[in-house]
C-alpha cells in the first residue's frame, strides 16, 4: 500500500494475480478473493472466463465483498509506521515551474528538451517528478499525436515526450502511473513514435515499453493489441547495428511478448520475425544469441513458425552452428529445443537430410559423449537421432556405438 512496505505482509493479504496487498478485496465463485480491480480487469477487459488462480471455469461473474479480510488488512495497517515522506529535490520548484509552461508554451519541444535536462540531474528529481504529476503531463502530449490535426510539430512533440519518459523509472509500485501509460492512446502514440520516429525516439518507446513489461504482466494482454507493423519496428531495431542498447532492449520485450502470447507470435511470424532472427543469429554476441534463440524456439513451438523456420535456407544450420560453439550453455540447450521442434514436427525428407548435410546431426551425436551421465538436452539429442537414424545411420558419425546406444543396432 502507499507508504507502507509490504515485505513482510501476510500472504492472504496479497491479491493473487499481482501479489500487491488488496485494497478492495472480492471473492470470486470458485472461492478465490482477489483485489477487485485486477479481477474486473481478467474478466471484462482480457474476457478471461477462468479463475486466474485455480484455472476452474467461472459461469458467473459474481463478485462478493470480503468484508472480514479487509478488517484484517485495515487492522495490520494501522499498525504499521509509514516512512517518513521523501525530500524534494533541490530542482523541485524549477521542475514545478517547466511542467506548469507545458501545456500553454507554443515551443513544446524547446520546454521538453529543457524538461529532459533537469530529469537527467538524478533519481531524487526523478522521483518528484512523477510527484508532480510529470508522466500525466507527458501523456498529454503524446496523445495529440492522435489527433485528425495532428502536424509535424506535434509529432516532434509527441518525440520529445517519449524521450523524456525513457528516463522516467517505473515500478509494480507506481499503479497510477502504470495505469496511464498502458491506457490505449498512451500505447497507440508510442507504437506510432516506434513506427516512426527517429532512432532516439524509437530507443525511448522501446525502452519504455520494455519497463511496461517488466513492472505490469497485464502489459502483455494490452500489447496484444498492437498490430503487425508494431512488430515489424521491434524487428527493425533488433537488427540496427548502431544503437546497441536498444537492439537488445528490443530483443529483451520481444521475448517478453512473445512469451507470454500465442497471438503475439503469430504476428512476429507474419512481419518476417524467423527471416531477420535467423539472419542475425551467426554474427551476434553471446549475450544476444541465447535470446534470438528463445525467440526462434517459441516461434517454432507453432506451426507457422516451424514452416519458415524450415523454409529459410539457413535456418537449420545457423541454430547448429550455435550449438557446442558459444562457451555459454544456454545456446546449446536452446538450439537442441528447437531441433527437436522441428525434428518431432517438420520432419520432411528435405528437412532430415538438410539437418544432417548442415552438420546438426553431428553436433547431436556429439552431445551424447559430453560430461557424465544424463542430462534433459542429452536425453532430447538421444531422442532426435532414435527418431531420424534409420535415415542417418549410413554416414559416418553414426559410429557403431552410437547405434548401439541408441538401440539402433546394426
Amino acid at each position: 500500500m502507499d507508504g507502507i512496505p509490504s515485505m513482510d505482509c501476510p500472504q492472504d493479504f496479497r491479491c493473487p494475480i499481482s501479489m500487491e496487498i488488496m485494497k478492495d478485496p472480492v471473492t470470486i465463485s470458485t472461492g478465490v478473493t482477489y483485489d477487485r480491480k485486477n479481477i474486473e480487469r481478467w474478466f471484462l477487459t482480457y474476457k478471461k472466463t477462468t479463475c486466474p488462480a485455480t484455472m476452474q471455469c467461472v459461469e458467473a461473474l459474481d463478485m462478493t465483498p470480503n468484508h472480514t479480510l479487509q478488517r484484517l488488512i485495515s487492522a495490520w495497517q494501522s499498525r504499521r509506521t509509514p516512512p517518513a515522506a521523501a525530500a524534494a529535490s533541490p530542482k523541485r520548484d524549477e521542475l514545478a515551474a517547466a511542467l506548469g509552461e507545458i501545456d500553454s508554451t507554443p515551443f513544446k519541444v524547446s520546454c521538453l528538451k529543457r524538461l529532459r535536462s533537469i530529469v537527467e540531474l538524478g533519481d531524487e528529481v526523478k522521483e518528484d517528478f512523477k510527484r508532480l504529476g510529470g508522466v500525466e503531463v507527458l501523456v498529454r502530449i503524446m496523445e495529440q499525436v492522435l489527433g485528425e490535426n495532428s502536424d509535424f510539430a506535434v509529432f516532434r512533440a509527441c518525440e520529445e515526450a517519449v524521450a523524456v519518459l525513457r528516463h522516467i523509472p517505473v515500478s509494480d509500485g507506481d499503479e497510477q502511473i502504470l495505469e496511464v501509460l498502458m491506457s490505449s492512446n498512451c500505447m497507440n502514440s508510442m507504437a506510432i513514435v516506434l513506427q516512426r520516429g527517429g532512432a532516439e525516439a524509437r530507443f525511448g518507446a522501446v525502452a519504455t515499453f520494455e519497463k511496461l513489461a517488466r513492472a505490469d504482466y497485464q502489459w502483455n494482454y494490452a500489447a496484444q493489441d498492437q498490430g503487425v507493423g508494431f512488430f515489424k519496428s521491434l524487428l527493425e531495431i533488433v537488427s540496427d547495428e548502431i544503437c546497441s542498447k536498444a537492439s537488445s532492449c528490443a530483443l529483451k520485450l520481444l521475448v517478453q511478448m512473445l512469451e507470454a502470447s500465442k497471438k503475439s507470435r503469430l504476428k512476429a511470424i507474419e512481419a518476417g520475425a524467423i527471416c531477420t532472427l535467423v539472419e542475425l543469429l551467426p554474427e551476434s554476441s553471446r549475450s544476444k544469441c541465447e535470446r534470438i534463440m528463445q525467440l526462434i524456439k517459441l516461434l517454432c513451438e507453432l506451426a507457422e513458425g516451424r514452416l519458415a523456420f524450415t523454409e529459410h535456407g539457413l535456418g537449420i544450420a545457423a541454430v547448429a552452428k550455435k550449438m557446442l560453439n558459444v562457451s555459454s550453455g544456454g545456446a546449446t540447450k536452446i538450439g537442441v529445443k528447437i531441433l527437436m521442434l522441428v525434428a518431432s514436427f517438420h520432419a520432411t525428407e528435405k528437412v532430415v537430410e538438410e539437418m544432417l548435410m548442415c552438420g546438426a546431426v553431428k553436433k547431436l551425436v556429439a552431445l551424447l559423449h559430453v560430461g557424465a551421465g544424463q542430462s534433459t538436452t542429452k536425453e532430447r539429442a538421444a531422442k532426435i537421432l532414435k527418431l531420424h537414424g534409420r535415415e542417418w545411420r549410413r554416414y559416418p558419425c553414426f559410429t557403431s556405438d552410437v547405434r548401439d546406444y541408441l538401440g539402433l543396432g546394426e
